[in-house]
């Protein structure tokens, strides 16, 4: 990423007041809901107040609220002004974005095309990050044309520039040295978002208030407390207990109780979240969680594509979606459900074949079995344990002797990220969601697929070494070409190879659901994260 700047920026971190709302204690939240606040509980917490920390989804989501990207995007992920009011090819290589006067950052400070340098700056250099938004700025120059103008080039043409955009939150430059902690106290949190982060405590809870001058349609709430509960069960219990106003993640199994509860309203939407599964391909390092059948360390056996074959075709994805997920998911054999972008006529999700995976694994030299330990978090996703349970007794059937290994998101993730020697990757197996955040066919490629190439942006998802050259030429060619036809065409033959070699193994899309109480109402997309703004009240 260059840097072009008009002028000088000043860098200090200013130490601001940091207000902290009281909330009196009744029962499980404080007192009975009102029209003034909202309370909400979500099957799980951001892992950080940083909005440049962690490329994750449930920290993506929750960013919306505090801050704005320079474009932004509606329920179903269409493209539309944010912080940038038009944006247009400049030449071939660059592109133009006119910036919106007259915003303010919560702080009182005025935004300008500076803060969009500094963001970018910092985005893609958070130490310590699991997973970097560098994937989004890498190979882009930044220049400020004036306070309002900002010129975004690359050495190819890039027609996602816009959806890289959407991307990455803006901060005020004054805050471009701030640590992760200095967000998460609240020391540098101030966005030019619809809310105002008030406070955050760590697995208790959250609290923003209305941004009283956004400079978009104002939100409905004056303020909303945001309580994490994993357990599914629990959620839809303190729903009708009136502790909380409003859902996600709604149980399965508490489906038909709610749809048909008086004084309570259900959503439901076909997602574009899609859980897989990661198996380790290369030797380096031997994982401590695959040994022989007597407790012997061994290299990963996944690095046999018939080894990852064999586990696909040893997963019954119908049984999980009609017994586990009473049938909120449908078997998924890519990144994309059918009808949304980026995805393959070619292929369709294995059908269920323990006989032939047991022929795999004993052509593959592992006959007599080995021992395998799949790891996942606890309360990220739906029926995310029960999942791997299951999944851990189809793979037992055949041979691989698995057991499971949960524990809290913010843990999971970032052992899956880094916990391992030399920050690498941990696991030698791990079940986690994907969800198509940008809107473009190139996003779940560029980052889970493409051969991990960290100083250009490229596989920062790719938990598992995953490498293909004709597949990292596929995805480089698609996204240089200003013709979109001819890249996703280019992305839907990346995919076709990558699927079929394993690069990972997609186990289902999820059906979205969340429930409110009498008298709110939730507009549903493309997403099945929880967007605070798209609640409202019913008129």
């Amino acid at each position: 990423m260059k840097i072009k700047r008009s002028k000088t920026m000043k860098i200090s971190i200013l130490k601001p007041f940091f207000m902290t709302i009281v909330v009196c204690s009744l029962g499980f939240w404080g007192g009975s809901a009102s029209a003034e606040n909202l309370k909400v509980a979500l099957a799980a917490e951001p892992t950080s107040m940083d909005p440049h920390y962690q490329n994750l989804t449930i920290n993506n989501s929750f960013a919306t609220q505090v801050y704005n990207a320079l474009v932004l995007q509606d329920v179903n992920q269409n493209l539309i002004p944010g912080l940038a009011t038009s944006w247009e090819p400049f030449d071939d290589n660059t592109w133009e974005f006119k910036l919106r006067a007259g915003v303010k950052f919560h702080n009182g400070a005025s935004f300008s095309a500076e803060d969009v340098i500094a963001s970018m700056e910092r985005a893609a250099n958070v130490p310590n990050s699991p997973s970097s938004f560098a994937t989004f700025t890498k190979g882009k120059s930044f220049e400020v044309v004036d306070d309002l103008t900002l010129h975004i080039s690359t050495e190819k043409p890039n027609p996602f520039i816009p959806n890289d955009m959407s991307r990455v939150s803006i901060i005020d430059s004054a805050f471009v040295d701030a640590t992760t902690e200095d967000f998460n106290t609240g020391v540098a949190s101030f966005g030019t978002g619809p809310y105002k982060l008030n406070k955050w405590l760590p697995s208790d809870l959250i609290e923003i208030s209305r941004n009283d001058d956004y400079w978009g349609d104002a939100v409905e709430w004056d303020s909303i407390t945001i309580k994490p509960i994993k357990d599914g069960t629990t959620r839809t219990a303190a729903l009708i207990a009136g502790d909380v106003d409003f859902i996600e993640r709604v149980a399965p199994a508490d489906l038909p109780n709610l749809e048909s509860r008086a004084g309570i309203s259900v959503f439901k939407s076909v997602s574009n979240r899609m859980l897989y599964l990661t198996l380790h391909m290369t030797d380096n390092p031997i994982k401590p969680f695959v040994t022989d059948s007597a407790g012997n360390p061994i290299t990963s056996p996944f690095q046999d594509v018939r080894m990852r074959k064999a586990v696909s075709l040893a997963i019954n994805r119908q049984a999980i979606a009609d017994r586990v997920m009473d049938g909120l998911s449908t078997p998924a054999g890519q990144f994309s459900p059918e009808g949304y972008i980026g995805y393959s006529n070619n292929l369709k999700a294995d059908p269920y074949d323990p006989d032939r995976a047991k022929e795999l694994i004993a052509a593959a030299g592992y006959a007599d079995g080995f021992k395998l330990t799949i790891h996942g978090p606890a309360g990220r996703y739906t029926n995310d344990t029960r999942i791997l349970e299951a999944i851990a007794q189809m793979l037992s059937r055949v041979g691989i002797d698995t057991s499971v290994e949960t524990m809290p998101a913010s843990v999971f993730f970032k052992r899956f990220a880094s916990g391992g020697v030399d920050n690498k990757p941990e696991f030698t197996a791990a079940v986690s969601g994907y969800a198509n955040g940008s809107g473009e066919p190139s996003h779940p490629l560029r980052i889970f697929i493409h051969t991990r190439q960290k100083e250009r942006g490229y596989g920062p998802g790719n938990r598992n070494g995953y490498s293909n050259v004709d597949v990292d030429k596929l995805i480089e060619d698609g996204r240089s070409s200003m013709d979109i036809a001819k890249g996703e065409k280019a992305f839907i033959e990346a995919t076709d190879i990558a699927m079929k070699e394993y690069a990972l193994v997609p186990i289902h899309h999820e059906i979205a659901t969340w429930a409110a109480r009498e008298g709110i109402t939730y507009e549903l997309g493309a997403l099945d994260s929880t967007f605070l703004h798209f609640i409202r009240s019913q008129e």
